[in-house]
């Protein structure tokens, strides 16, 4: 707990550290969960050289009916934006008909054959 005085008329309050509350949230599974995105998104980080984001929500309700004395609902939710590799890329050309292919369309075509083989070589 931490400790805050109000300045306006001095009352000491106690707080709970945010930390604390994500550890306890669940008995510690939602801490556990958290802990391994984080770790995800370490790893992709330094896989990819890419920056990347985690974003943890305090979601919390008001009390069923209006209650005062009526529990608070309160979740946590997360989300990682981890880098991805880039995509690899080729090269294509549009046709006449505006499809991709491989070739240069306007590149005439030279046909290949063999040439023989030959098993002999000349003496010098």
């Amino acid at each position: 707990m931490t400790t805050h005085v109000n300045p306006d008329t001095g009352e000491i309050t106690e707080k709970a550290p945010v930390a604390a509350f994500l550890a306890s949230h669940l008995n510690g599974r939602t801490e556990e969960e958290l802990s391994a995105e984080f770790h995800t998104l370490l790893d992709a980080v330094k896989a990819h050289g890419k920056k990347g984001s985690m974003t943890i929500t305090i979601v919390v309700e008001p009390p069923a009916n209006g209650v005062d004395s009526a529990p608070l609902p309160i979740g946590v939710e997360s989300a990682v934006k981890a880098p991805k590799p880039t995509p690899v890329k080729s090269l294509y050309f549009l046709d006449d008909d505006g499809l991709p292919v491989r070739e240069d369309p306007r590149q005439m075509a030279i046909e290949f054959r063999s040439a023989p083989a030959a098993n002999t070589f000349k003496d010098a």
